[in-house]
């Protein structure tokens, strides 16, 4: 891992403003949001900082091992100041509720030790455990916050498990090393239970044996895991979280989660886990929700506890229990499970009272207003804090489509401390593009300009198509250019127009922005390829169907389909990074651009691409600026039959000639068919 930005001398809030002056009229709000921080961070400090008491509440709460009076054994704690009792029954007590009764201390946190002289032989790894409260809500049984294993008993039914197996998982791979300042960063989102082909819930064993050989030969260097915590209604994509320190049990065991991820470490591949701690699931039975029998124990009260549109609750950060349970969460993941990092969920959500509903952001001011949720921030910090001093490589990209500023600089400089964002803008724009315009009437200056306009200073993450675009109702890259035709012409041995454009525009949209979008690149998993369906999980309106919850890997395994030729490309285009670092240059120089005929030209990493995007003049001779003088060697054609192309392209090698052109004082002549790219390296970068 490389050097992260090195931490600035002004601790006020306000060095910012030094890689962006328009914030200078904020300076006053930077230091107020700092200053939030800072109360918070000392409060912590007073309990051994951020490696201490607030990062270590699963050591604590829940179920742990243990001493009381010289006996050997396990305790379980709950916090849950508003209740009137709390009784710890299972299996092991025949879920009675007057065996097991807690007793609690002046901070409203409940306790029992379980010797193991007495209980040893009954309370063992794997037995089902709930709690009982009794609040104002009345008796009702709940599922322990901290609870690292949940089980579905019935449709409607979830059980805690107290885990601790006799042999616990022997790790047997390093995470791979990763220079963040050095490398580009290639994400593969996937989603466990979808990842299969048959009609039903994959599974972790099954992932690991036969997804991850995919993702590693594809070149990508990261794994980003959907729906890890556990979620009762597997209809969520995982996003309505109801035990976070659990694994969804619906794909298996948390030993078969660690196997998976030290099998993608053997492979080279870092794994990070989506994130959610901008809502909780507003379930009783199975969630936080309402735990002590109050509205407002671990959320908002009242109307700011809830957010409308998502059916969910809202976290109260500025809490130092809450603080607690969300940091030790991170920590936990990053130790027990060791993942690489996260993409934190719903930043924007967490960033303003309002959600950032119906908002445009279209001025600095939203950034610093009276509806920015300061205490969010700071929890968001301090996140960032904790991840990085538990594991100084650990990764954290923030989904935020807001563009609050400084989200991806360092805490020092009063930024928020994530290492990048998502560009979330670069999907949309493209979906705009493709339903509003014919590729005939594409402005290249524009779509340059926008896979362009980041934020200065700040590593974000490119994509054409994450699992949003790819949810029921949308519709993916492939369908939205070649429609129905993906089910009727894919063939090699048909011919159609729509499918040949589709393809050339699938893999130049690609290509454009993965070249020019960001410091790293996501693809979710299918998409690849050009995986014709979308993402519907089972659920009552489609009679519980699996058929649009799985992914068809038979059609890119077709040698008599297409699908082959844009999951070629898409493994040319990651190993074009892997080898040439192009991601990590944040130097873009354009070399060349001409609108009416579709033509742009830039340099990268030392690459030089050149696109011709008219829908039929291919441009023989093209006299193009190099930047170096050396002959260049054409090392990725979009064109090529490989992928799906005519093959029109013979040559590879282009001599550079004293030629001057466009500013550059030398430049080399190339074919470029149609609706297709090359990418060149200097003879010397070879």
């Amino acid at each position: 891992m490389g050097k992260r930005l090195p931490k600035c001398s002004n601790v006020n809030g306000t060095a910012l403003i030094r890689t962006d002056p328009l914030l200078k009229p904020y300076t006053t709000q930077l230091r107020e949001r700092f200053a939030h921080y800072r109360h918070f961070k000392t409060e912590i400090e007073k309990t051994g900082g951020v490696l201490g008491e607030i990062s270590q509440g699963h050591r604590y709460f829940g179920f742990n091992p243990g001493q009381h009076e010289g006996k050997t054994g396990v305790w379980y704690r709950e916090w849950a100041p508003g209740a009137e009792a709390l009784a710890l029954i299972g299996d092991f007590n025949d879920w009675s509720r007057d065996a097991n009764p807690m007793s609690v201390d002046d901070w409203g946190v409940w306790h029992i030790f379980l010797p193991n002289n007495e209980y040893a032989d009954r309370f063992t790894h794997g037995s089902r455990v709930k709690v009982h409260v009794v609040s104002n809500l009345g008796g009702l049984d709940r599922i322990p916050a901290y609870i690292q294993r949940v089980v579905q008993e019935s449709n409607v039914d979830f059980t805690g498990q107290y885990w601790a197996p006799q042999h616990p998982y022997q790790w047997q791979h390093r995470a791979p090393d990763f220079d963040i300042d050095a490398e580009g960063l290639r994400i593969y989102e996937a989603h466990i239970g979808m990842a299969q082909e048959t009609e039903k819930v994959g599974t972790f064993a099954e992932f690991t044996q036969n997804i991850l050989p995919r993702i590693a030969d594809l070149g990508y260097n990261a794994l980003q895991l959907m729906a890890v915590m556990e979620h009762p209604y597997y209809a969520s994509f995982g996003y309505h979280v109801s035990n976070f320190f659990a694994v969804s049990s619906r794909f298996g065991t948390p030993e078969a989660l660690k196997a998976l991820i030290d099998t993608a470490h053997s492979m080279g591949l870092l794994v990070i886990m989506d994130l959610v701690h901008s809502h909780a699931v507003k379930n009783l039975n199975e969630g936080l929700n309402r735990f002590d029998g109050t509205g407002h124990q671990y959320f908002h009260a009242g109307a700011k506890g809830n957010h409308v549109e998502w059916d969910s609750r809202c976290f109260d950060y500025r809490k130092y229990e809450v603080q607690r349970f969300l940091l030790s969460n991170i920590r936990y993941w990053l130790e027990t499970y060791r993942f690489d990092g996260f993409r934190f969920d719903g930043i924007t959500s967490m960033l303003y009272s309002d959600h950032g509903i119906g908002r445009e952001f279209t001025g600095y001011t939203e950034y610093f207003d009276t509806d920015v949720e300061r205490d969010a921030i700071a929890y968001l910090m301090l996140a960032n804090e904790v991840a990085h001093a538990v594991n100084p490589t650990a990764i954290s990209i923030a989904e935020d489509m807001s563009g609050m500023p400084g989200l991806a600089r360092p805490i020092a400089e009063g930024g928020l401390g994530f290492d990048y964002r998502l560009a979330m803008g670069i999907p949309d724009y493209w979906i705009r593009l493709l339903k509003e315009k014919r590729d005939e009437a594409w402005h290249i200056g524009e779509i340059y300009g926008m896979l362009r306009n980041r934020r200065a200073g700040e590593k974000h993450i490119a994509y054409v198509e994450s699992h949003d675009q790819s949810i029921v109702g949308d519709k993916t890259l492939a369908m939205q250019l070649m429609d129905a035709e993906l089910y009727t012409h894919m063939s090699i041995s048909t011919t159609s127009h729509l499918i040949s454009r589709g393809i050339a525009l699938h893999k130049l949209i690609r290509l454009l922005t993965f070249s020019l979008g960001g410091e790293g690149y996501l693809n979710f998993m299918g998409n690849e390829f050009g995986h014709p369906e979308w993402v519907d999980f089972p659920r009552a309106e489609n009679n519980n169907s699996y058929w649009y919850a799985r992914r068809q890997w038979s059609l890119v395994e077709d040698d008599t389909l297409r699908y082959k030729n844009l999951n070629a490309f898409d493994r040319a285009m990651q190993h074009l990074d892997a080898t040439y670092r192009l991601l990590a240059d944040e130097n873009i120089q354009l070399l060349f651009i001409h609108e009416a005929a579709k033509q742009i030209v830039y340099a990268r990493g030392g690459l030089v691409f050149a696109f011709n995007l008219h829908p039929s003049a291919s441009v023989t001779d093209w006299r193009i600026p190099v930047p170096d003088s050396a002959d260049y060697r054409l090392i990725l054609n979009t064109d090529d039959m490989a992928y799906g192309g005519h093959g029109a392209v013979e040559g590879v090698h282009y001599p550079w000639q004293d030629v001057a052109i466009e500013g550059q004082s030398q430049s080399i002549q190339l074919y470029v068919p149609a609706r297709s790219a090359q990418v060149l390296a200097a003879k010397t970068n070879v």
